[in-house]
């Protein structure tokens, strides 16, 4: 029994070397950029609560963004993969086109939203019903945040389609290094933005704005003049300005594969938003708790984010090559491989954060309501990243409307009408909420289960190599 366990769950030491030399990089590189927004919140936070609270909101909308884009990318980055390892660079070309365009018009539709829109957004998660903070002044600081945030939209969304590709041909090194120079340009910025030093005056949210954007600019031109300059190493990207087509026949493909992915990205960045103003709905304190927690998960949630990736690379290379055993018997490794870390990253999660709300210079009642919200998010984690290993699987062989259904439309059906019964309609207190309504992640999970056993995402989706 051991040893059956073993030869299905387990690697040999070629295999984790190989997962480890494709995620320690991606990890590295979101670790880098976590620490700093996790910085980033901690000097806003010294300032106070509504500036925090505001920026918070703010962060919340450019999340939704920032998944778009990224749902943008993996719908033709799924073909973009499988052609990599088939060996089709032609092909991955016109996935990095079509990843332009589509990159170009969700930004083109967010900058309009928020620039037309931007108060009724930021209003959606302020509520008078709490006992702490000024609203009025939140809203104020979120604004002027905002508009300086805006300008950066541009930069990530070209980065993003550059640093996916990159990702696609297995070069994770590279996109690692443009974000640790992002990174410690921000780290500097903000401090020096934020607070003054010198002649410079403090500028609170808007100096960690500006901060952020110029971050984004040099990231963006890092991996673009690399690509460029490595032709050798990034053979799509040669002629691919030349001409702005794309063949029909990959055109339908990559719309029939790819739009639902677009979409599930999208619908479920939007759910997550929804479900963080169903909170938002019990009070300012309850925005900046939230807050305070989401920063110290998003800072270890990036083992089993990119453990996730992992298997969209390896596992989508596979099916590309048409090797579909060897697919899934790696898949089997990598997805136990992703719970058992972050099962051991839970419980150092949970010793450090009842420490970190203390940093915060806001009330003690949003401290502890953020200590207990870390707990139930730690505790959450290793299903998590169950749920998000099937998530890949099932996409990298190209089940777009099955991940559909398992996320988005799961998270619209289920999470957000329970969240807002929770929250606005039964007198439980808010951390009760949060704990029922984290925990819905368990029927995720055995869905999941159920779909990944099935082999119904065993597929090559660009022929050839059958």
């Amino acid at each position: 029994m051991l040893k059956k366990f073993k030869s299905k769950f387990i690697g040999d030491r070629d295999f984790y070397r190989h997962v480890l030399l494709l995620a320690v990089p991606m990890i590295i590189q979101n670790a880098i950029t976590s620490f700093v927004s996790f910085l980033d919140n901690i000097m806003v936070g010294q300032v106070g609560t509504e500036q925090m609270s505001g920026v918070a909101i703010v962060n919340q909308l450019m999340f939704v963004f920032n998944i778009c884009i990224f749902g943008g990318v993996s719908g033709a980055g799924i073909f973009g993969t499988q052609f990599y390892g088939k060996g089709d660079y032609k092909g991955q070309r016109y996935t990095f086109r079509f990843k332009l365009y589509t990159c170009a018009a969700i930004t083109a539709l967010a900058l309009l939203l928020f620039g037309f829109l931007d108060t009724e957004l930021i209003s959606l998660y302020l509520s008078d019903t709490g006992s702490v903070g000024d609203i009025s002044l939140a809203l104020k600081y979120g604004r002027e945040y905002l508009a300086i945030m805006m300008i950066g939209l541009v930069p990530f969304a070209l980065g993003q389609t550059y640093i996916n590709t990159i990702r696609e041909t297995g070069q994770t090194l590279i996109p690692m290094i443009a974000s640790a120079a992002a990174v410690l340009t921000n780290l500097v910025l903000d401090y020096v933005l934020i607070f003054g030093i010198g002649g410079i005056p403090a500028m609170g949210v808007q100096g960690a704005a500006i901060a952020t954007v110029i971050a984004r600019f040099i990231e963006c031109l890092i991996v673009i003049i690399w690509t460029h300059t490595h032709t050798d190493k990034n053979l799509y990207i040669v002629g691919a300005y030349r001409s702005l087509g794309i063949p029909r026949s990959i055109l339908i493909d990559i719309f029939k594969k790819g739009t639902p992915l677009m979409l599930n990205e999208m619908l479920w960045a939007s759910g997550m938003a929804v479900i963080s103003q169903c909170y938002a709905a019990r009070g300012l304190e309850v925005v900046a708790a939230q807050n305070i927690s989401s920063t110290i998960s998003n800072l270890f949630n990036i083992v089993y984010i990119q453990l996730g990736g992992c298997i969209s690379i390896v596992v989508g290379q596979l099916l590309g090559a048409g090797k579909k055993e060897e697919a899934k018997d790696a898949d089997n490794k990598m997805i136990f491989f992703s719970v058992a870390c972050c099962s051991v990253i839970s419980v150092i999660m949970i010793m450090l954060g009842r420490l970190f709300p203390s940093i915060y210079n806001t009330e003690e009642t949003i401290k502890e309501l953020a200590r207990v919200f870390i707990i139930i998010s730690a505790l959450v984690m290793p299903l998590c990243a169950f749920s998000h290993c099937t998530y890949f699987t099932l996409r990298s062989g190209g089940k777009t409307i099955v991940t559909f259904l398992f996320d988005s439309v799961y998270t619209w059906v289920l999470v957000i009408p329970f969240a807002t019964l929770l929250a606005r309609h039964t007198a439980l207190p808010i951390a009760m909420v949060f704990f029922l309504v984290q925990f819905t992640e368990l029927i995720k999970v055995i869905i999941g289960f159920f779909m990944v056993r099935s082999g119904v995402w065993l597929q090559n989706i660009v022929g050839g190599n059958e």
